[in-house]
């Protein structure tokens, strides 16, 4: 593709973007998964009854985890054109819906199909984020202040950063205070724990002594949306291990209110966990700031936290540049799979669901059942749930391009969990722990029927700052060990070198490469140097 069409393609696979684009689902058929004639039904006969219903719909191509016997064309023409979930919320919150696969019904290439996220096209992305990141490269704060007038509508002046420990102590209720507390205690628990995990010193043979040693990373920059949410939970997942770490130069960059304060709750969280300097910003130019640095904001060697599409496209673009800035790990829309038994309550499934659904329009929640969970009661709570939550609308939009699959049994839905490699993967059956074994991709695990995502999310300990996209297969969520480097020593006796020392020139005369051979052999004593 590359070869073919040029740079673009190039760009967006190393943005992530290896989606190919979905073709779009009738929308009656994505709103409807089982007639209301069916309540009361299992898995499977809320699918049977799905056939009934959408066989009278000749333009649904695929959903309800339907196939009509024997459209092997179609099922070609849908290869071709792959679907597209609906992008637009339903004109109701109780319509609210989730569409339905039976897994040992689709072909191998359906199978593929359904594990791909909704589309994210970086290509128009990175047309408006370049310029940005250019223009704090050059011109510093005045152009974070400037696109933080244009995009926040607020005014910097000359305070664009501004040193945590010249801030007054925000004023909080006395609750406020306790629940932030508790989480603080807890995720220095945790990530205290990690600390010289990776540590090793090893006497490989006789006089031959290996160590790896840790460092902390000297300037980090922490970026904590607020958008549509304002996310404190974020500083403290980032700023503790930072803290524990041991890094010096701690940045944490968040959209300024109104006004231009920072948020009191993030204040409070930045002074208890050690950040040094607060950006008064968002966005790609946030982000730029801290990759490139400017007048005032000290220049970070690498760069944590989730983001919206443009957050995401800055961090990726300064990965890739002279910046020489790091990034935690690439990231998406966020996202949930849920597996659940017969007896997982369904308004407990479905408070899961929405949890995740109700982040932003472009997240994607998964529902993974055996044929014996009643998915009717799951969807009506779903909805009923729905219609209540003060982002609605937003959860609508993210419902539109969700969907549940049956599968046969608990196996095979570890199987497909693998397949999806979630950020968040709930595990509500019974004797959830006895799967563990068997999950080998996700960014956290929650087990078992009293663990919802939302404690991991705030206060349990773990670090909700997770891979998401399917990166889990190969990406861990931040963790004490992202705020350090390490290095390997080696330290060698002369009786060592004596022991090593033949094997080692042999070895670099199989190579080719003399002076690698001298460095050891002057030292044997059994050349002279020329």
């Amino acid at each position: 593709r590359v070869a073919r069409r040029g740079e673009a393609p190039l760009r967006r696979f190393l943005l992530g973007d290896t989606s190919p684009a979905f073709a779009r689902v009738p929308r009656a058929a994505s709103r409807r998964v089982t007639p209301r004639s069916a309540r009361g039904m299992n898995a499977s006969a809320c699918v049977a009854a799905d056939r009934a219903v959408l066989a009278v719909d000749r333009s649904a191509r695929r959903v309800a985890g339907s196939r009509r016997a024997g459209s092997r064309t179609a099922a070609r023409r849908s290869a071709r054109a792959p679907l597209r979930v609906a992008n637009r919320a339903v004109a109701e919150p109780d319509q609210m819906s989730i569409r339905t696969y039976v897994y040992d019904e689709l072909d191998a290439k359906e199978r593929v199909e359904i594990l791909k996220r909704p589309r994210v096209d970086f290509t128009s992305i990175l047309g408006t984020v370049a310029p940005i990141v250019d223009a704090v490269a050059e011109r510093g704060d005045a152009a974070v202040a400037e696109y933080t007038a244009k995009f926040d509508g607020v005014d910097l002046g000359d305070d664009v950063v501004v040193a945590v420990a010249d801030l007054p102590d925000p004023e909080l209720d006395d609750d406020v205070k306790k629940a932030f507390d508790v989480a603080y205690d807890n995720i220095v628990a945790f990530h205290k724990a990690q600390a010289n995990l990776g540590d090793v010193d090893v006497e490989t043979m006789p006089g031959v002594r290996c160590r790896r040693v840790s460092r902390p990373i000297g300037a980090v920059g922490l970026y904590v949306p607020g958008g549509t949410a304002v996310l404190p939970s974020t500083a403290l997942m980032l700023a503790i291990p930072a803290k524990i770490a041991g890094c010096k130069t701690v940045v944490l960059a968040t959209p300024p209110a109104k006004d231009g304060s920072v948020v009191p709750e993030v204040l409070y969280v930045a002074k208890k966990a050690g950040v040094t300097h607060i950006l008064r910003a968002g966005g790609a130019q946030a982000v730029a700031a801290m990759g490139h640095g400017t007048q005032t904001c000290p220049k970070v060697d690498k760069i944590f936290g989730p983001g919206n599409q443009f957050v995401t496209a800055a961090k990726m673009t300064l990965q890739n540049s002279e910046a020489m800035c790091a990034i935690d790990m690439p990231a998406g829309p966020s996202e949930v799979l849920v597996v659940a038994d017969k007896d997982a309550p369904a308004d407990h499934v479905a408070a899961d669901l929405l949890s995740q659904a109700e982040h932003g329009p472009d997240s994607q929640v998964v529902l993974v059942v055996t044929p014996d969970v009643d998915l009717n009661a799951i969807t009506a709570a779903v909805a009923r749930q729905a219609k209540a939550l003060p982002r609605s609308e937003i959860t609508a939009k993210a419902l539109g391009h969700s969907y549940a699959v049956v599968v046969k049994d608990l196996a095979e839905a570890c199987l497909f969990s693998n397949a999806y490699a979630p950020e968040h993967l709930i595990v509500n059956v019974e004797n959830a722990e006895s799967l563990l074994p068997d999950l080998d991709n996700a960014g956290s695990i929650f087990l078992g029927r009293y663990t919802p995502e939302s404690v991991g999310d705030y206060a349990s300990g773990t670090n909700h700052v997770l891979p998401t996209y399917g990166y889990s297969r190969m990406y861990s969520g931040v963790s004490l060990d992202s705020f350090v480097k390490y290095m390997t020593v080696q330290e060698l006796t002369k009786e060592g070198l004596d022991a090593l020392g033949p094997s080692v020139a042999r070895m670099a005369a199989v190579e080719g490469l003399d002076a690698h051979r001298l460095a050891v052999t002057l030292r044997l004593g059994t050349d002279k140097a020329a």
